[in-house]
């Protein structure tokens, strides 16, 4: 149990720490001459029972208002502290405000100073907090009269905090701690504090530091106050580490995590609760989080969305809480749920991705949350579980139980994933349709055709699984649909056995061979279509035909030159074919348009290798 003190300067924070474990919390030597808490200070309280009640004393003063938002990160409960002889104060008001943006802890109010005001004053001032707090979202905060100098309502005060219910705490999640102090101690080394927001930790471990991305070894721990092997999310923890790392290259608002970290992130989408509304749709803030400060943009993208764009990284998890104020940081603008750690640069105030964010926001579980980022967005796997800081084991429970589609690391939720096969498969009927003298299609090419704004490596692999299914079928390289299955009738078949001798090592036109074996040219363009959906022979522009393991020995050498990583001009290949420049530049075009190539300049580079190979099927 973690609980931090909120209230204005000069209101008797710490001295009722003191008066309630015995401990005063201002340990710097500034804070004690002035007496005025100016950093953090931390006491503990243990428990007949063993447990150990952390408290947190946070700044009142508004010039400290940064290191009061670093103390409140992955508290459980907060302690607000108004003095009966000033009453509500802008602190008193402000710092409520902070907690409840800050995801709303529950709330205990200690009213301190009882010894210098009188009855009336004193139902005055109960009266005034029993409204605020009302106000901004605790209906019945239990209010307990005090003086630590007298040490009235003291003991009543300890009874209640011994009493409150134990916070559950999330160990499915990964270990994420927020660093919030760092020094060092003759004989033992380097020492970190902060309070563990997921996750347990044990002595031995290794952890990443965040902005250096280093692994560090946990030597010791202390949980709570006290000597422990391993410690968990909801305590405040102090880890003697080794490693590669000094005193100084550490800051407050640096991360210990389980997990290698990838880059911070600098672009994200947030669910966006205002205390007022904005003068500007886009202005200059300041963000905390956790322990963290740093500055930033904010866009609105309507009432309750909005995306930030950072001007340092921060290391945050989907559902984060973010403090967001003015530019002068003189002002509490509203707070932010981290929806999206990757906001997208283009189209994000397109209706229906608004409304895909509106569901995110929505979502009031893992589940929920997965299920409805998974229903328009892939993502990888590993992507996953670092978003939410979910363990593996936690992961694959969410997983099975939503039973999205997986394509290796990749997973689409399965109303999308049956909406882009019907995409694809839509997409290679019309080429069907349109094209009756392919054989079909090429992956990639059919999935510039489908879906071309969505992952290449995902689509292919969708495509992929498609085939297994039996949903497409493939000859040589070639997509087509189940049904689509061409073959001579009988006449035809005659036909094509006074044609496919005419077939050398040069291309021909329909009437060139209408004319070789007496037939309509009409018919004869019949046969060349079936003939090339069957494989026999391919038209590189329309009415001309070569046969088809000619085009794979032209394609060959193509694939010949990529791999010693060459590329193929219209000259090149006309020597290779000993061909004139005119049918070398049509086989290209064609290798082109099939996919097989991309032109780049006056080079040709290999795009779909899998085409035109006589063991593809």
């Amino acid at each position: 149990m973690i609980i931090a003190t909120a209230g204005h300067v000069d209101h008797g924070k710490t001295a009722l720490l003191q008066a309630l474990t015995g401990i005063n919390a201002d340990r710097l030597p500034e804070e004690k001459r002035r007496g005025m808490t100016i950093d953090l200070g931390y006491a503990y309280w243990p428990q007949p029972d063993g447990r150990v009640i952390g408290f947190i004393d946070v700044p009142g003063h508004e010039k400290f208002l940064a290191n009061m938002l670093a103390g409140i990160g992955g508290i459980h409960h907060a302690l607000l502290v108004v003095a009966c002889d000033d009453g509500v104060m802008p602190q008193t008001r402000e710092h409520l405000q902070l907690l409840s943006l800050a995801g709303q802890p529950p709330l205990s109010v200690a009213l301190t100073k009882a010894d210098r005001v009188d009855a009336a004053r004193l139902a005055e001032v109960q009266q005034q907090v029993a409204q605020l707090t009302q106000q901004l979202g605790w209906p019945a905060a239990p209010q307990f009269v005090t003086s630590s100098h007298t040490q009235q309502g003291i003991d009543a005060l300890r009874q209640h905090l011994c009493r409150l219910a134990e916070p559950v705490f999330n160990l499915q999640q990964r270990f994420r701690l927020a660093i919030d102090r760092a020094f060092t101690l003759k004989g033992t080394g380097l020492v970190v504090t902060g309070t563990a927001l997921g996750g347990d930790v044990q002595v031995g471990d290794t952890l990443w530091l965040s902005r250096l991305s280093i692994p560090v070894r946990v030597r010791a721990l202390h949980a709570q106050n006290q000597t422990v092997t391993r410690a968990q999310a909801g305590e405040r923890i102090a880890l003697n580490i080794a490693g590669e790392v000094e005193k100084a290259q550490i800051a407050r608002g640096d991360w210990l995590l389980a997990q290698a970290p990838p880059e911070g992130t600098q672009r994200l989408t947030v669910a966006l609760r205002l205390l007022q509304p904005l003068k500007n749709a886009s202005q200059p803030v300041h963000i905390h989080h956790a322990a963290s400060h740093v500055t930033g943009r904010l866009t609105l993208l309507d009432d309750a969305l909005a995306e930030l764009v950072l001007n340092e990284p921060l290391w945050l998890a989907e559902n984060d809480r973010l403090i967001i104020r003015d530019s002068n940081a003189q002002q509490t603008l509203g707070g932010g749920r981290v929806l999206l750690l990757d906001s997208k640069k283009r189209g994000k105030r397109q209706p229906d991705y608004l409304a895909w964010l509106r569901t995110l926001a929505a979502a009031t579980d893992d589940r929920a949350s997965l299920q409805g980022y998974l229903s328009q967005q892939p993502a990888q796997y590993d992507e996953l579980g670092w978003a939410r800081q979910l363990t593996p084991a936690a992961l694959d429970d969410l997983l099975t139980d939503i039973a999205p589609v997986r394509l290796g690391n990749q997973l689409i939720g399965t109303a999308q994933a049956a909406g882009w096969q019907l995409r694809i498969q839509e997409a290679l009927a019309h080429f069907h349709q349109h094209h009756p003298e392919q054989p079909g299609i090429g992956h990639d090419r059919l999935r510039r055709v489908a879906l071309p704004n969505q992952p290449a490596a995902l689509i292919v692999a969708l495509i992929d699984q498609m085939l297994a299914q039996g949903i497409l079928q493939q000859k040589n390289g070639w997509l087509h649909l189940p049904d689509f299955e061409p073959r001579f009738n009988p006449q035809e078949e005659t036909l094509w056995q006074q044609v496919a001798p005419l077939f050398a090592g040069q291309p021909l036109w329909v009437r060139d061979i209408a004319e070789a074996v007496q037939q309509d040219e009409a018919a004869v363009r019949s046969l060349l279509l079936t003939a090339a959906r069957l494989g026999h022979i391919t038209a590189i522009v329309r009415d001309r035909y070569y046969r088809s393991d000619q085009i794979q020995i032209f394609a060959d050498l193509i694939r010949q030159r990529a791999a010693q990583g060459g590329s193929t001009s219209a000259a090149d290949f006309r020597n290779q074919l000993g061909t004139g420049r005119k049918v070398a530049v049509q086989i290209l075009e064609f290798f082109d348009r099939s996919g097989f190539t991309r032109r780049r300049g006056n080079d040709h580079l290999l795009r779909d290798d899998r085409l035109f190979t006589a063991s593809a099927t």
